[in-house]
């Protein structure tokens, strides 16, 4: 932070000396809304009353993509997007979508959105970017919203024993392919001038190191995530381009629940490590990628919103 000059009374002034490129001064935006629509409409008897952050919730006539959508968390995220009234793409590896993805696209499509399936790899950059631009391409070049949430556990092993193979797949999806994802949506977004919203998926396991559970090479992909979306955050913002990052902790996945039901004890382990005393479950992660990706959060960026049932806080 600039140093401060000065030392008596209020002849304290901030030197910019130590500022080698400032940056440009954006204005602060704005809204008739909360205070200012009180004063509005106390000052003006013809402006309309009524509630606004529903508005700002809303993402009408946006473009949206997932990756990792086909199912899971991706999944959650895109039918969230949808109900926020974005056209919605989901990018996944598989061919053909999961039987999951075919009830969204009709469910999606009786609120009166749309969802789409595209598939891609995205640890291969030209083919991320080349589908990226593809469906930008099919909605004039726009691209608003952007969530990275292809992600691959990995094996469980001993960091001494892990393989070189399984270690450079986990670091292809979980951090190159969400930086390829975010640098092809980020390209779209400023070719049209777009304040748009990139979410990259990290965890809580790229902040702390889950207790008896051994995934070096996933923990590290995880904090790769975060910092790329600091960083990229840093790059970007002069743009009006946010980046965030969304750290879940332990939640019940079709994934996670084929092992939790056989293994109950995981579960009770699991639970007993955070102040709620349980695991969280995938619709209660709606509410974030919600507020991330809409007007309500234009302040946010770099940020890594860690929800995790208060597992990070003990």
């Amino acid at each position: 932070m600039p140093a401060v000059n000065g030392t008596s009374g209020n002849s304290a002034k901030l030197s910019t000396s130590a500022v080698r490129s400032p940056v440009k001064l954006v204005p602060v935006p704005v809204k008739d809304v909360g205070v200012n629509a009180a004063l509005k409409a106390q000052s003006d008897p013809s402006f309309e009353v009524k509630p606004h952050i529903f508005e700002e919730f809303a993402l009408t006539g946006q473009v949206a993509i997932v990756t990792g959508g086909n199912g899971g968390l991706g999944l959650e995220f895109a039918i969230v997007l949808a109900e926020q009234g974005a056209k919605v793409y989901a990018i996944d590896l598989p061919a053909t979508p999961s039987s999951d993805f075919v009830a969204a696209v009709n469910y999606v499509k009786r609120l009166g959105s749309s969802l789409q399936y595209r598939s891609s790899n995205v640890s291969k950059q030209e083919m991320v970017n080349a589908t990226i631009c593809e469906i930008a391409a099919e909605n004039d070049g726009k691209i608003h919203v952007c969530v990275a949430a292809a992600g691959i556990l990995g094996i469980e092993a001993e960091c001494t024993d892990y393989p070189a193979n399984m270690f450079e797949k986990v670091m292809d999806v979980n951090c190159n392919g969400v930086f390829f994802t975010a640098q092809a949506a980020a390209k779209q977004m400023k070719q049209q001038d777009i304040a748009g919203s990139i979410i990259l998926i990290a965890s809580m396991s790229g902040s702390v190191t889950n207790r008896e559970m051994n995934w070096s090479p996933y923990n590290a992909s995880k904090s790769a995530v975060i910092q790329i979306a600091r960083s990229m955050a840093c790059e970007l913002g002069q743009a009006g381009i946010r980046v965030n990052s969304l750290s879940p902790g332990h939640i019940r996945t079709k994934m996670t629940a084929a092992v939790l039901d056989i293994q109950p004890e995981m579960e009770e382990f699991w639970a007993s490590l955070n102040p709620l005393g349980r695991i969280g479950a995938v619709h209660e992660l709606r509410g974030v990628i919600a507020w991330l990706a809409s007007d309500a959060s234009t302040f946010c960026t770099g940020s890594d919103i860690l929800v995790t049932g208060g597992h990070t806080i003990w």
